[in-house]
């Protein structure tokens, strides 16, 4: 996959699969820079792959305008556009309070709509090498228990890729979702603490109750997600628009 020449943005890049991502697309020869909310951990990525590492909290319109000036500065107009930054409150729907609703969809949705709009124009400029892309998550394309605002969310982002996908068409770019299954990240650490605390199970159990969807047997890795959505960004994806892609060990089939 040869990327060179190219600017990609990452949304949430400091850890996890941001973090995957980042180091795909710099490996792929593409100028990267990354944004997130803990300093440490950019600085860590900075240090890795050589991305332009900003601060930024997707929850405000000033802090994205800030960071894509500064992309636009440094690096040059991004052709590819990759939200990443989300939350994952985990309760039950009764339990679930306004706060939590509205924390979840200024991350997950709005966060999205805020860096979308603000890289567009650079995107569109691209034409068919412009490329939007989505981590959104098997919830978004099925409902899980006591994830009410985040599967909410995640079915959202869906629909708001669909509808760039018919908007964007014939400029050129494309837009997709990568719908990662359970993951090897700290989101399915705190899913495995939270089961540990409330039901006494030990780790391993908790572990295969979560893994035992999944036909492979096994959580995905952040690498495999990171190859998928570099995949996504490159040529050979050109045709490829309004698309949710599963890397779930087969959980989705449809």
């Amino acid at each position: 996959m040869d990327l060179h020449g190219r600017v990609a943005v990452i949304s949430g890049g400091g850890r996890g699969i941001g973090a995957a991502i980042a180091r795909a697309f710099a490996a792929a020869g593409a100028r990267v820079a990354v944004s997130g909310r803990d300093e440490r951990a950019l600085a860590q990525v900075a240090a890795e792959t050589g991305a332009l590492a900003t601060r930024c909290d997707v929850t405000s319109t000033a802090d994205v305008e800030a960071w894509a000036a500064m992309v636009r500065e440094r690096l040059g107009p991004p052709a590819i556009v990759i939200n990443n930054a989300g939350v994952a409150p985990s309760r039950r729907f009764q339990d679930t309070d306004d706060d939590t609703w509205h924390q979840c969809f200024e991350i997950n949705l709005h966060g999205p709509v805020r860096v979308t709009r603000t890289f567009l124009p650079d995107v569109v400029a691209a034409g068919r090498a412009g490329r939007i892309l989505f981590i959104a998550s098997t919830a978004a394309r099925i409902g899980f228990s006591y994830t009410s605002a985040y599967s909410a969310s995640k079915h959202a982002v869906l629909g708001l890729c669909r509808s760039l996908a018919h908007e964007l068409g014939a400029k050129g770019p494309t837009a997709n979702c990568v719908c990662p299954g359970w993951t090897e990240t700290e989101m399915l650490d705190r899913a495995i603490e939270r089961i540990v605390a409330k039901t006494g199970r030990s780790a391993d159990a908790a572990r295969e109750e979560l893994l035992r969807v999944v036909p492979q047997r096994r959580a995905m890795t952040a690498d495999e997600v990171a190859r998928l959505t570099l995949f996504l960004a490159g040529d050979g994806a050109a045709g490829v628009t309004g698309q949710a892609w599963h890397v779930d060990g087969g959980q989705v089939m449809a």
